[in-house]
């Protein structure tokens, strides 16, 4: 499914966003407007936004050029029939919305998709109105499109199954997270969201705080920059009460604004922050905005809206709030939360206590997330790790969950090959940080080197299994995430594909057989080039040094996956050839052969520039983890794998141990340059 050209209607803030965030991910794009003066008003508006990216050096000059040469302003729809997607981004008025869409059904191509933005409207409803509802569905993107990494997939009834697999390309193609809902009045992330602003209102109406007192709780207890009060006064009082009144023709009293909300819009005036903060209702206060939230989020999963862990994601990712309303409900007990709910509905007679969490508090039991998924059509399993707002990062509950779904793909007779992928913009990007952290301050290496064995067990299921098993690279595959991708058969990536190793620059070494089989992949001087400096390789460069062995268009991937395993041909480690090293690569290889790496290691000695640029960047690492991957990687090159990776697994507990770890793994929790001191 190639995707080259979109088109978006409506050039206003959310319709010239989603088109700078479409033309800086390389997609050709149109954006139309009524009148000549809208366009330009939304090409200004992303010409603005890409001033500030400058000054904020995210893009240079010639990037954002590159940008707007992406982007045509016109009038004319007709321009658009030959895009392989359109997206109307107008105002909510559904005869407006419908008119459109009839149009551009009688213009555009066939092969052309159409997606509403609406966050209001039904799906179905607007693809009523043409006929190709197969082809149509709901992208709902949040404020600013450019920034925020949210896109809420809405199908419609009649939408087809390669419609929303084409949905999740696209996503993915514009470093999108996804989330699937059903086409439910809100979907999933308003549909809590609203209530949870109404709720505020409520709050303030019933004089039990002033706004600045409700916002400052409300930003503690959900670890977020701003409150419900100061939130409505950026994106626009007429929002959240228009949301409140759609919701509520649709669902029912509780969701209809607050008097004071409708007052609040009916005088046209943001709400006044001033006012002491007084925290001595803070109880009253935490406990009905996390009522209206748990009781809503409940409801969403009984009438299976999404799924629990993507409505989560909605609102971590979307909302930028710190938990997720299920993480939530379990941080602060099923059995607290339960009371909260139940104190709500006091509140709120026309509610009722959600059967799902009554169940789960009368078995006493909490919130279970899948975070590994497993899919088997026409003979492939793919097993997808699914937790893209952590970037996939590893940890128990996720090694688990792949062994049990990899052991299940492996047993099934009809399953002739296994695929590993991520979702989001990595495949994996490491090992879960904080699990590490909060090990070493509870002086419990032993539980990590107890889980890193168990690591190495699931992975070596991977690399014994007799099926062919495929690591597919659209996006980094750090730490970790590269020793799972060098444990399968084969790595195939795409342009967004990259590889390396990052612990040394955190006190550590790569423990999940890293020292072991990238030497055994590329020869161990290469190994330690990426071990030692941290490099991460693009796609082009991991190839050129065969540590991945196919580079394939993100569009393509899947279908060219699917070929090479029909053919039986697929290149895989067991029987692909030797490469021939780039010169570049030859030099590096040189610098770390037995006879030079002391000279790099030291920073003395015959060294040109790339050496001394080479040994520099050693520097910057921790010492201790350096001297022992180094011992690891040489004598592990005169061990078979099995006992090199129990040799990378014997000093664990000495690395782990060392006050450089500590410092290394703190160091990316805060954001800041480690300062190793080699103890």
């Amino acid at each position: 499914m190639k995707i080259q050209k979109i088109g978006i209607i409506g050039a206003g803030v959310m319709g010239s966003g989603i088109a700078q965030k479409a033309a800086q991910e390389g997609l050709q794009v149109v954006m139309v407007d009524v009148e000549d003066r809208f366009v330009q008003k939304g090409i200004e508006n992303i010409k603005k936004t890409l001033s500030e990216a400058i000054n904020r050096r995210i893009f240079t000059q010639e990037q954002t050029e590159k940008i707007l040469s992406h982007i045509r302003g016109t009038t004319n729809k007709d321009e658009i029939k030959d895009a392989d997607l359109v997206i109307e981004a107008v105002f909510e008025n559904m005869d407006v919305k419908k008119d459109i869409f009839k149009y551009l059904d009688s213009v555009c191509e066939d092969k052309t998709v159409f997606a509403s933005n609406t966050s209001s409207f039904s799906i179905t409803e607007l693809g009523s109105s043409v006929n190709r509802s197969d082809r149509f569905l709901g992208l709902h993107f949040f404020y600013h499109p450019t920034m925020n990494r949210l896109l809420e997939i809405i199908p419609s009834k009649d939408t087809s199954q390669k419609t929303i697999s084409f949905a999740d390309i696209f996503s993915r193609k514009i470093s999108k997270i996804a989330i699937h809902v059903a086409d439910s009045p809100g979907f999933a992330v308003n549909r809590f969201f609203v209530p949870w602003l109404n709720e505020a209102t409520r709050l303030f109406e019933e004089d039990i705080a002033n706004a600045p007192t409700i916002d400052d709780i409300a930003k503690k207890a959900f670890k977020i920059g701003m409150g419900p009060f100061e939130l409505m006064n950026v994106t626009g009082i007429p929002i959240a009460y228009h949301s409140t009144v759609g919701l509520g023709n649709k669902l029912g009293d509780f969701y209809l604004p607050s008097n004071r909300l409708k007052q609040q819009f009916e005088k046209h005036e943001s709400w006044d922050m001033g006012g002491e903060i007084d925290t001595a209702k803070t109880a009253i206060i935490e406990e009905r905005l996390l009522g209206a939230v748990f009781i809503v989020a409940c409801k969403l999963i009984e009438e299976e809206v999404s799924s629990i862990e993507d409505i989560d994601r909605g609102a971590k990712i979307g909302l930028r709030w710190e938990l997720g309303p299920f993480e939530m409900m379990n941080k602060y007990g099923i059995e607290h939360s339960y009371k909260i709910v139940t104190q709500f509905v006091k509140k709120h007679p026309s509610l009722k206590v959600p059967t799902i969490l009554k169940q789960l508090y009368e078995k006493k039991e909490e919130w279970r997330f899948n975070y590994v998924d497993l899919e088997i059509t026409d003979k492939i399993a793919r097993i997808l790790i699914n937790r893209p707002e952590a970037m996939n990062a590893i940890n128990e509950e996720v090694i688990q969950q792949l062994d049990k779904q990899f052991t299940l793909a492996n047993s099934d007779p009809n399953v002739k090959a296994i695929i590993l992928e991520g979702a989001g913009k990595a495949f994996i990007a490491g090992a879960d940080i904080q699990y590490f952290i909060k090990k070493i301050e509870e002086h419990k290496i032993e539980d990590i080197c107890r889980f890193t064995r168990y690591g190495h067990s699931v992975l070596n299921k991977i690399d014994t299994s007799k099926k062919l098993v495929i690591a597919k690279l659209d996006g980094l595959a750090l730490g970790g995430g590269a020793e799972i991708a060098l444990a399968a058969d084969t790595i195939i990536a795409t342009g967004k594909g990259s590889i390396g190793f990052p612990e040394t620059g955190i006190g550590i070494y790569p423990g999940l057989g890293g020292t072991q089989r990238t030497a055994q992949y590329i020869g161990k001087e290469l190994a330690k080039y990426l071990i030692f400096t941290g490099k991460i390789l693009d796609a082009q460069n991991a190839i050129s040094i065969g540590l991945v062995e196919y580079v394939m268009s993100a569009e393509e991937i899947d279908r060219q996956i699917s070929d090479l395993i029909s053919s039986e041909k697929i290149v895989s480690k067991s029987k692909r050839e030797i490469v021939e090293l780039p010169e570049y690569f030859k030099k590096i290889k040189e610098y770390f052969s037995d006879t030079n790496i002391q000279d790099v290691l030291s920073g003395k000695g015959e060294l040109n520039e790339l050496g001394k640029k080479i040994s520099k960047t050693i520097s910057y690492k921790a010492p201790i983890a350096i001297k022992l991957a180094n011992k690891i990687i040489d004598e592990g090159s005169r061990l078979d794998l099995n006992k090199g990776l129990e040799l990378e697994l014997s000093y664990l507990a000495k690395i782990f141990s060392t006050q450089d770890a500590y410092e290394g793994l703190n160091s990316v929790v805060m954001k800041r340059r480690p300062a190793f001191k080699g103890k």
